[in-house]
């Protein structure tokens, strides 16, 4: 579980407003969401669910060929 550490900022009215976290912790929720994906690897990633919700079994190489 990743532990988030914050800082909130409220507006002159004492709403939320926005919410500062570390660059760090920042990268890891990019990466864990797949904000960092470009185009070319969400189509190969797309691609990959194809071939495997068809069956499509030679499209894989298996762990022993690796």
């Amino acid at each position: 579980m990743l532990n988030l550490s914050k800082k909130i900022v409220i507006d002159e009215y004492g709403n939320p407003y926005e919410v500062i976290i570390p660059w760090e912790q920042f990268q890891t929720i990019t990466e864990m969401l797949g904000l960092d994906l470009d185009t070319q690897a969400i189509e190969d990633l797309k691609q990959a669910r194809a071939d495997r919700e068809n069956n499509r079994f030679d499209a894989y190489i298996s762990l022993d060929n690796l």
